[in-house]
């Protein structure tokens, strides 16, 4: 039998917390704040969300960014937890 790779988390919330954090993702600074910018392929997006950019729906199956604080007080956990999804547009413009 093959051996598996993968880590095993101890925790349940921990293996999506640790696939965003390892996933491709950039830092951007806007108006003095320091972001962490994730792309999600049409093929990853599987649920809706709400664009905080212009209100309307982010649908399943739309490529669209996935956007938290990278400087924030409260530490990873917590700025990973506040992460918005946007339209690609919707961040290119704010």
């Amino acid at each position: 039998m093959p051996r598996s790779n993968r880590r095993r988390s101890e925790e349940p919330g921990d293996e999506a917390f640790e696939r965003l954090l390892t996933g491709w993702k950039r830092t951007e600074v806007r108006r003095g704040v320091e972001w962490t910018v994730q792309p999600v392929s049409a093929a990853q997006a599987a649920k809706a969300y709400v664009c905080p950019g212009c209100g309307r729906s982010v649908q399943p199956g739309a490529a669209h960014l996935v956007v938290w604080r990278a400087d924030g007080v409260l530490g990873d956990k917590a700025d990973l937890e506040a992460r918005r999804h946007w339209h690609s547009h919707c961040w290119r413009i704010a």
